[in-house]
């Protein structure tokens, strides 16, 4: 049986617009996902595109709210763009939908939206913490591109305590049976030589887990704390939020 999450109570309602007013033409073509700013260029240079039923042709005409764009005689809008923040916990996969019916993540942010958003990249269902969410399908495939090399810090347990070459190795960059795997940092956490923190910006599927396999660990705890400018501060395990104005400009800035 499908279980209903519980009502957000650390929640910003606000949304981030997609777009300001007065806003040049091809922008407002490009939130409209019709295609790029650069092809809305051509478009508009070709006169396919129609602002309050006139064939505009001029390259930086202003749009004002309230004003009829059209493209093969239909009219368009701007998406309102959403970016969701999630603290995952254990035993949710991240997927749309799951026909053996487990717990998604979707069920976590259902609620947050009328927009359908979709995850940014995944955590496997036993790993915890920052999961983005967005119908920004641009900022979305700059993210999961290993070349922006997103920042990514995650805390792991493992099941021995490892030893000093090991960590020498895996900061020294490995190579797995899918190719080369570079780790920007990693740092021992306390005396057991359990608990250790590891930046990547690596995005294959699994490869903090399939880095400490390698060698022979089991990790028991897996949590991401930092995505990009992101965290977890004031977000508590089960929970999401809007980003802000300001995260999704620096997110941006990021990709």
């Amino acid at each position: 049986m499908r279980r209903t999450p519980s009502k957000n109570k650390n929640t910003d309602s606000k949304k981030t617009s997609s777009i300001t007013y007065p806003a040049r033409l091809n922008k407002y073509i490009a939130n409209a996902g019709i295609c790029s700013r650069r092809d809305a260029d051509l478009l508009i240079e070709e006169g396919k595109i129609k602002l309050n039923g006139n064939i505009v042709t001029e390259l930086g005409t202003k749009v004002e709210r309230g004003d009829q764009v059209m493209f093969n005689d239909k009219v368009i809008s701007p998406q309102n763009y959403v970016y969701v923040l999630l603290n995952k916990p254990k035993d949710y996969i991240t997927t749309m939908d799951d026909p053996q019916e487990r717990r998604t993540v979707m069920q976590l942010v259902e609620g947050a939206c009328d927009e359908r958003i979709y995850p940014v990249g995944r955590l496997d269902r036993q790993t915890t913490g920052l999961l983005l969410f967005t119908n920004d399908g641009e900022l979305s495939q700059k993210l999961t591109h290993p070349s922006y090399k997103i920042k990514k810090i995650y805390q792991v347990g493992l099941d021995k305590p490892i030893t000093k070459q090991h960590v020498e190795e895996i900061a020294a960059g490995i190579k797995l049976e899918d190719g080369p795997v570079s780790v920007d940092d990693i740092v021992v956490l306390d005396e057991s030589k359990k608990n250790l923190g590891v930046q990547i910006h690596v995005g294959k599927n699994r490869i903090v887990r399939r880095i400490f396999e390698h060698f022979g660990y089991e990790v028991t705890k897996l949590d991401r704390t930092l995505y990009g400018n992101l965290t977890k501060k004031e977000l508590p395990k089960g929970k999401w939020r809007m980003l802000t104005p300001k995260e999704v400009v620096l997110l941006k800035r990021l990709s």
